[in-house]
């Protein structure tokens, strides 16, 4: 057995987290979990009492949320290249976290049909969605990557929400946003891993 095991749905999140394992290079085990029955088992609840993937365990302890697994699997495979430089360190957490939180929170209140009023716009984390969408474009158009002219594991993270919300329309198609996620889509891991989840996914529906 690998030290990692991956617990996963190739119809989710965990797409990310397939992306930076890839990356990592480390050895792992995929446990593919079903929306109605193994994700909401006592098993997958003592891993993850929220009943949602993804999530890994790597030698016995537990990380959940995206942005976490990243930074995480950064951390403890130091040798991947994929944390941040002292110099980078500003704009790697930053920018992970800002995807991660106003982001996130802009684009699924968007989706859902809520915008705040002017006068509740203090309470959101984001302000607004425009204002949201606006502010990481702007970072994106004057580099290549999110601390410059590196990928590290910040770009498996917000790439993967610029590369999903620009496919499905949560984002649009700016500029900086398409040539981001062309330059992100060329990894080979992400690749990789993308070819994988396609394949699961391709025989999850011929199962039915």
């Amino acid at each position: 057995m690998a030290d990692i095991i991956f617990y996963h749905n190739p119809m989710s999140r965990g797409q990310i987290i397939r992306w930076m394992l890839e990356e990592v290079g480390a050895p792992y085990d995929t446990e593919i979990l079903d929306y109605a029955s193994t994700m909401k088992g006592d098993d997958y609840r003592s891993i993850n009492p929220m009943m949602k993937v993804p999530a890994i365990v790597h030698n016995g302890r537990v990380v959940t949320e995206c942005a976490a697994i990243c930074a995480y699997l950064a951390d403890v495979f130091p040798e991947a290249g994929l944390g941040p430089r002292e110099d980078e360190k500003a704009d790697y957490y930053r920018w992970l976290f800002f995807a991660a939180g106003p982001l996130e929170q802009a684009v699924t209140n968007n989706v859902a049909g809520f915008n705040a009023k002017e006068e509740q716009k203090r309470m959101f984390g984001y302000g607004s969605y425009d204002l949201a969408v606006n502010t990481l474009a702007g970072h994106l158009s004057s580099r290549d990557y999110v601390c410059g002219s590196r990928f590290t594991a910040a770009d498996v993270y917000v790439g993967s929400a610029v590369l999903w919300g620009t496919q499905f329309g949560t984002l649009p198609k700016l500029d900086a946003f398409t040539a981001y996620g062309e330059r992100v889509a060329e990894r080979e891991a992400y690749k990789r891993g993308k070819d994988e989840d396609n394949q699961l996914i391709a025989e999850m529906q011929a199962a039915g």
